[in-house]
């Protein structure tokens, strides 16, 4: 599975109970604080990353992902117009990260475009981190389970899942895929607030990660 280069940084501890609380207690979500049990996520079939909407803006970055890389969004829409454009954004946000790292660029545009604030910083002390090692990921990572919490016109949270069990670390230089077994867990549990900007994009301001939660495991 794609592993985590460094030990999982704390830094953003502090937020967890903020960013659970105002994800997890939805009254119709299909998952609680952190998200519920892995695999069985509904009966959608895997989705490609969400298309931006008409009324969103038309400068948004186009990020393209090299042959065998895919992140897979399942069940990513709720039917409220509001809400989906929140997931789409948080989907762009996700693939704008793993843009950077797969290109080797801490200084992305498409990152700055999708996360402010803390999240940002954090974002390119991550990309750091595997370009630190000489890694880079390849493979198919599954995003599911998103759980939403939209408290005003411009401000959000969500909580959603990840399965890295088919993506797997690969050496930078010689191209080389670690398929070796990992005594880590595949599924990660991801806590986020975002911001609406001026353009309205919605910017992910903080993020809680946790590997090995076990309300994604299946």
């Amino acid at each position: 599975m794609k592993r985590r280069p460094l030990p999982i940084a704390a830094a953003l501890a502090a937020t967890a109970a903020l960013l659970l609380t105002a994800c997890g207690s939805g009254d119709d979500s299909s998952k609680s604080n952190d998200k519920i049990a892995g695999a069985d996520t509904g009966d959608t079939a895997a989705s490609a990353s969400p298309s931006a909407g008409a009324s969103d803006p038309g400068d948004r970055p186009k990020i393209t992902f090299p042959k065998g890389v895919e992140n897979r969004f399942e069940n990513w829409k709720t039917g409220d117009p509001t809400e989906d454009t929140v997931l789409s954004d948080v989907a762009q946000t996700v693939n704008a990260v793993d843009d950077a790292i797969l290109r080797g660029d801490t200084n992305s545009a498409t990152l700055a475009y999708y996360r402010q604030g803390k999240a940002l910083v954090s974002a390119q002390k991550w990309v750091r981190s595997w370009l630190d090692e000489d890694l880079t990921w390849t493979g198919v990572t599954r995003y599911f389970n998103p759980n939403i919490k939209v408290a005003d016109s411009d401000t959000a949270a969500v909580v959603y899942c990840a399965d890295e069990s088919t993506a797997y670390n690969k050496d930078r230089k010689t191209g080389k895929v670690d398929k070796s077994p990992s005594g880590e867990s595949p599924y990660v549990t991801y806590s986020t607030q975002l911001k609406k900007n001026s353009k309205g994009v919605w910017q992910t301001t903080e993020v809680l990660s946790k590997r090995g939660d076990k309300t994604c495991a299946s």
